[in-house]
């Protein structure tokens, strides 16, 4: 990338979810620890605070929603995002150009996330550099590019294959075919046509993943040769700069419960921002967690268990068995939880940022995905990097218990924490990185 001598304001775009905004926040972090301004772009809902001692220096834009929250529901998400990249492009032009105006001329990059691909109209217009941010695994990007060059029809009708389903992706062992990431995500054509423009580099200079070279090699060089530019793994960005950008209000009183508790006793569980679980499942866990006799947090927001807003409308049973071996919360601070030395276990939905989270702290995992990312990472935790296990079969009282049972008082969880070390010594050998990067967009 051309050095651009004096140019020290960085523009940021993030979707208005949990699991992007927080990556993204970090990378802010990072790079305005390098020097630079940070300027964030965002939607009218689900916004940031600019308020947070994190983010302090940061200047944030607020531009007109092109489209309301409420059709997400109505279009599914694929459809909303492809609709709102259609109809944000107009409006983001003209925060670019403002900007330019106000500031000086001083916008030395666009860091945009790969859902956001509206951003590069302006970088294009305004000849300014622009970077990809992914915050899913590099092997997720891959198979989106694999994905991206498929006819859908056709896909369908060879996965009824079991020959086909079992067949590796050409060069990407481990990867089969069953394992791309196209379930739960609504009708196929629409997002293979949206897996070819977030895998279309367009005039980007650069991509950054959050991930890590240790874990996702193979991928990484698949994707340097596929794209032609640099990519950089930069990850995992929780532990290069912390940063407060949670959406939801977390509940500290968590903290004070987990000091009472003995070292590695227990099982932490949250499926993350989005999912969302049936009653029965949520009852047999309940059930299952009791038996097990292990000390539980779990992280239950309103609204996750389907029919119920929250946990009051349950039978007496369910209050009794948290009360007397459990902790509930609606949010936690999960990366100060999962370095708290009584948490011996991790109940993952297998989103990608809680996914390093677990694996730089050295907490082995339970995976419960729910759409294809998450079943690809839950794939790669337990059979590629070993440092988790899948929940066999439905959510059943007795799997519940000798799963929990299997990773906080068996062998299995001991040999999975040994592998800690060496992970976090590789996440944190960033320096090197950083220093390419900053030097492009400096």
């Amino acid at each position: 990338m051309e050095k651009r001598e004096g140019k020290r304001r960085i523009v940021l775009v993030s979707p208005p979810a949990q699991g992007h905004m927080t990556p993204m926040m970090q990378l802010g972090k990072a790079l305005s620890l390098k020097g630079f301004s940070i300027t964030v772009v965002q939607g009218e809902f689900n916004q940031v605070s600019s308020s947070s001692n994190h983010s302090s220096g940061f200047q944030f834009i607020t531009i007109p929603e092109s489209l309301p929250e409420s059709e997400v529901e109505r279009l599914g998400v694929i459809e909303f995002l492809m609709k709102l990249n259609k109809t944000s492009e107009a409006s983001f032009k003209d925060c670019i150009a403002q900007l330019l105006l106000q500031q000086g001329n001083d916008i030395a990059c666009i860091v945009y996330d790969e859902l956001m691909y509206f951003c590069e109209a302006a970088a294009k217009e305004f000849n300014l550099p622009s970077i990809i941010f992914s915050t899913t695994t590099a092997t997720h990007k891959v198979c989106c590019s694999v994905l991206s060059k498929l006819n859908a029809k056709k896909f369908l009708i060879d996965m009824e294959d079991p020959e086909v389903q079992d067949k590796v992706v050409k060069n990407l062992h481990p990867l089969k075919y069953k394992d791309l990431p196209a379930s739960g995500v609504g009708p196929l054509e629409p997002y293979f046509k949206f897996c070819r423009e977030i895998v279309n580099k367009r005039t980007a200079s650069a991509v950054i993943i959050n991930t890590v070279s240790c874990l996702e090699n193979s991928s990484l060089s698949w994707l340097q040769q596929e794209l032609g530019i640099p990519v950089y793994p930069l990850g995992p960005l929780h532990i290069l700069a912390s940063t407060y950008s949670s959406l939801l209000q977390e509940d500290r009183s968590c903290i004070g419960w987990l000091n009472k508790q003995k070292p590695r006793s227990v099982i932490y569980i949250s499926i993350g921002s989005v999912a969302q679980m049936q009653t029965k499942e949520f009852l047999e866990m309940v059930c299952g967690l009791s038996n097990s006799n292990q000390p539980f947090l779990w992280v239950i927001r309103p609204g996750s268990i389907s029919g119920s807003e929250w946990i009051e409308s349950f039978p007496e049973e369910v209050s009794k068995i948290v009360s007397e071996k459990g902790y509930i919360v609606k949010w936690a601070p999960q990366i100060e939880v999962l370095g708290h030395p009584a948490v011996g276990g991790f109940w993952s939905h297998c989103g990608w940022n809680s996914t390093l989270e677990s694996i730089v702290e050295g907490v082995p995992m339970i995976c419960m995905p729910f759409i294809g990312e998450q079943k690809l990472n839950a794939k790669y935790i337990e059979s590629v990097w070993r440092i988790g296990i899948q929940l066999e079969g439905k959510v059943e009282r007795g799997q519940v218990e000798k799963a929990v049972k299997r990773l906080i008082v068996g062998e299995v969880g001991a040999d999975m924490r040994k592998k800690s070390p060496w992970f976090k010594r590789e996440a944190q050998s960033l320096c090197e990185k950083w220093r390419l990067l900053t030097q492009s967009i400096g």
